[in-house]
């Protein structure tokens, strides 16, 4: 299998740009009073804790097999990138809301210090921006078929990959909107759209925690191997020994391991070739899945026309 990037270089840069602009906001945060500001110190507070969980994940996905997980775990990473979505979504979002509703209805809220918010605003965008780059090259590297960006996105099984990038993004928009939200409040002296941008900011996190877990869902469940992979496999049994491919099963088992199970039907004459045939279609396989660990099994049969694969 070929050596390639996994989206882990983009949690390691994500985790030390939020580390910096966490202890910058909270900076900003008590010299201010900003409700904006203290959401996005949430919220990197929460990133910081959901990088750590997807190096832990990592780590746990890289297990050898055993007893009990006899295919490895590693949809491990599926489990914490889980975890981080739910901690995005209460910790960050919902939090967040509720801090900025407070502030939103409450008379006494004053920003000070808008300068150095200001400042230390556009400090995290520069330093968040940096981490995006990096998950933008990740995904460069990952998307070998040069699909649109959403639909990678959607059709990517690197779970880690999505979360930094969805983080990431978010961060980006978040701190535009508490920008422009400490601007407003400076030229109209009204710090409601302060508290505003603040809810805002905790609305983009729920509705993006909510994008991930519903992403999640489907690979904690089995997602099967994307179409160009489908159709690289079902290329493998194009041979004159295939009479037909009778069923063909794909499981991801984590983003660089599937499992393929199928029952072909060979020709007559080649039925004593079996075993041969077996190993040069698996042979096939792994050529053209060089990037991901397959686990193969193939089971000759004799086609049935009242064959129903999904029973």
């Amino acid at each position: 299998m070929e050596k390639k990037s996994n989206g882990m270089m983009a949690v390691i840069a994500a985790l030390v740009a939020n580390i910096l602009v966490a202890i910058s906001k909270f900076v900003g945060y008590l010299l201010s009073g900003s409700a904006a500001m203290l959401n996005e110190s949430i919220h990197s507070v929460v990133d910081c804790g959901n990088q750590a969980l997807l190096l832990v994940g990592d780590k746990r996905a890289g297990r050898r097999q055993s007893e009990l997980h006899q295919f490895g775990e590693g949809r491990a990473k599926y489990f914490f990138s889980t975890i981080v979505a739910t901690m995005l979504f209460f910790g960050g979002g919902a939090l967040g809301v509720m801090e900025a509703g407070e502030k939103l209805f409450h008379p006494a809220h004053e920003v000070g210090n808008q300068g150095i918010v200001i400042v230390i605003l556009l400090f995290g965008m520069v330093v968040e921006g940096s981490s995006l780059r990096v998950a933008l090259k990740e995904i460069r590297e990952l998307n070998k078929e040069k699909l649109p960006l959403f639909r990678f996105l959607r059709e990517s099984r690197h779970s880690e990959i999505l979360i930094i990038f969805t983080e990431d993004f978010c961060a980006v928009i978040g701190l535009l909107l508490a920008l422009c939200g400490t601007l407003l409040t400076m030229a109209t002296g009204n710090a409601f759209f302060d508290a505003f941008s603040g809810l805002l900011i905790g609305l983009l996190l729920m509705f993006a925690a909510l994008f991930l877990a519903r992403e999640f869902y489907s690979l904690i469940v089995g997602e099967s191997v994307t179409a160009s992979d489908l159709a690289k496999i079902k290329e493998a049994f194009v041979r004159p020994e295939v009479k037909r491919l009778i069923d063909l099963k794909t499981l991801h088992l984590s983003a660089d391991e599937v499992m393929i199970a199928a029952k072909i039907d060979l020709v007559d004459q080649e039925e004593g070739s079996a075993y041969r045939i077996i190993n040069e279609i698996e042979a096939t396989i792994r050529q053209a899945l060089s990037d991901k660990k397959a686990y193969i099994y193939i089971e000759v049969d004799e086609y049935q026309v009242d064959y129903h694969p999904h029973k």
